[in-house]
């Protein structure tokens, strides 16, 4: 009897282990890494600058964010129009973030706007925001604040 007991332990361990290292190895549908958050300036605007990765082999995209702090927030881009830089909403209202593929979002590009901010932020100050892709729900992550000039691409574009 105890080693018909001592097999059942250890087999429940071994499956217990198996499902743990299936659950491990699969990628979230989207990860989303360094995080910087443009909140230093004295006006009532900001940004935010990620790198975000469709793991899925579905094709997803950013609708929209949300931060305290922030009275209105909007998804957009920095384009050229008659030798002029000027940032606009996306054209749909979403970000597109194709299956396999990473988007980056940077000063001078696509980026998540701020506008009505409360007030500025400190330096290294960690931000929550909160993102709503239309496949993989909300995903709740946090961005550092950091100085315009200290992001990749060294603009000072909100």
């Amino acid at each position: 009897m105890k080693r018909y007991l001592l097999f059942v332990v250890l087999l429940v361990g071994l499956l217990v282990q198996a499902a743990c290292s299936n659950s491990e190895s699969k990628a979230a549908p989207i990860t989303v890494e360094n995080v910087r958050a443009n909140m230093t300036m004295p006006t009532d605007t900001g940004s935010f600058w990620m790198l975000i990765t469709n793991n899925s082999d579905t094709d997803d995209a950013l609708l929209g964010a949300a931060v305290d702090g922030c009275g209105v927030i909007e998804l957009h881009d920095m384009v050229m129009e008659n030798d002029v830089m000027v940032m606009r909403p996306v054209a749909g209202g979403k970000i597109p973030i194709p299956a396999g593929q990473t988007v980056e979002l940077k000063p001078g590009g696509l980026h998540v706007m701020c506008m009505q901010k409360a007030a500025p932020l400190a330096l290294g100050t960690k931000v929550k925001i909160e993102l709503e892709f239309a496949n993989a729900g909300t995903i709740t992550v946090e961005g550092e604040v950091v100085e315009p000039a200290m992001s990749s691409g060294g603009m000072n574009n909100n």
